[in-house]
């Protein structure tokens, strides 16, 4: 059986260093231009350089995303990134377009590429193209079961890599191919500027009465019939060893650290229990629950791996996010006075009743007991994002820690 990678994304520096403290086997990263993710914070060359440098250092690979559908207009920008991707030596390239995978081919040989899941990667015949590509790796289609993953394994060559989507957002249009942010707004998901506009509310229209909205009634906050609920394969982790799939991809390079540690570490350990022992596996089912159920999440569903979603196990839900902490920090480093120096990212106050979050899987209750601002004056609370604090904890914390606070009552973000 193989012993499959765990993908995970990062968003920023610091969420790659966390993926990597977290878990990760590898972590995919999008530059200043060319992915598809335009609106996240991204990489510039020297972030990328030193996020590199840390997960090497850690035996964690990188991977570049450039998986832009290209127009003649990108072509020549296209190539001077690849020129200085080359300087910076990411593990891989995630392409989609033909023309752009031909200049990575091109210009930096030596940089593994990878197909990306946008190229609409749904036959073995598809993969067998690629490998003669030169491509190391392939990203399945959202669209495949395991049935077909499984029958795909087993018509490509060995040293061909299959990665799939296994937990994360899912997009309503076939392999995120979707023209309703263009359509709506004029910004090209495909070109990495989505609007996500499957989140709105939406109402009908009758042609004869123009201006009269008449709602479709999902829930109390309106109808979202295009919104999909979030893939979640933590249940079936089984499934996926023997279906083949080299990298279990994690999907959500716009999501914070809380969101990436608690996805890490959960299918981290899942996978790894899995592999010693299905019965240590199903013993711990329950932990992998509540530590999924524990970071921002929409309603789940298992996409799909079993057939065409039917309407019992249909995948629109309502665009409400289900959010069981809030996310405080990271600990960025400790002071020897016993403060932990973090930037604070949701209010909290002394007297707070709060949890560190560990690499390990503990989560360790402690109490606020003293705040001080970058100058060392004493604060009662910490009311604005953004601000460098120091934090007195009740329990001990380390480096890479991320503090959390419990919802009362899980709700919208």
């Amino acid at each position: 059986m193989r012993k499959p990678e765990l993908l995970i994304p990062a968003s920023s520096l610091e969420v790659l260093k966390v993926a990597v403290i977290f878990g990760a086997d590898a972590v995919y990263i999008g530059g200043e231009a060319f992915g598809l993710r335009a609106k996240a914070k991204n990489f510039s060359l020297e972030e990328m350089k030193e996020g590199i440098a840390f997960a090497h250092k850690y035996g964690v690979k990188v991977y570049v995303t450039a998986n832009i559908l290209a127009h003649n207009r990108d072509l020549k920008g296209v190539r001077t990134y690849f020129q200085e991707l080359k300087e910076v030596c990411p593990d891989a390239l995630i392409i989609a377009d033909p023309g752009v995978f031909m200049l990575a081919k091109e210009i930096c040989p030596e940089i593994e590429r990878h197909i990306s899941t946008q190229a609409n990667n749904t036959n073995y015949l598809t993969y067998r193209f690629w490998k003669e590509q030169g491509a190391k790796r392939v990203v399945s289609a959202r669209e495949l079961t395991l049935s077909e993953l499984r029958e795909l394994r087993a018509n490509i060559p060995e040293d061909l890599e299959i990665e799939t989507f296994i937990h994360g957002a899912m997009c309503i249009s076939y392999s995120g191919r979707c023209l309703l942010s263009n359509y709506f707004t004029g910004r090209d998901a495909n070109q990495g500027a989505c609007t996500h506009p499957c989140r709105w509310k939406y109402a009908v229209v009758e042609e004869t009465r123009p201006g009269e909205y008449f709602p479709v009634y999902e829930n109390e906050r309106g109808s979202y019939i295009f919104n999909s609920k979030d893939l979640c394969m933590i249940e079936h982790i089984p499934e996926l060893l023997e279906a083949g799939i080299d990298s279990f991809k994690i999907e959500g390079r716009m999501k914070t650290a809380l969101y990436v540690a608690a996805v890490a570490r959960t299918y981290r350990k899942a996978i790894d229990d899995c592999l010693r022992s299905q019965e240590l596996y199903r013993q711990n089912m329950d932990w992998y629950r509540e530590q999924i159920g524990g970071c921002t999440y929409r309603e789940f569903t298992t996409g799909f791996f079993y057939g065409k979603p039917d309407e019992n196990s249909q995948i629109y839900g309502n665009n409400t996010y289900i959010k069981g902490y809030t996310y405080l920090g990271i600990v960025n480093e400790l002071d020897g006075r016993g403060y932990c120096r973090i930037e604070q990212r949701n209010k909290f106050s002394v007297g707070d009743e709060i949890e560190i979050m560990k690499p390990d899987g503990t989560n360790v209750p402690v109490r606020v007991e003293e705040l001080l601002d970058e100058e060392g004056s004493r604060m009662e609370s910490a009311p604005h994002p953004k601000q460098k604090l120091f934090v007195r904890l009740s329990g001990e914390a380390e480096v890479f820690d991320i503090l959390r606070k419990r919802e009362e009552a899980p709700g919208a973000e």
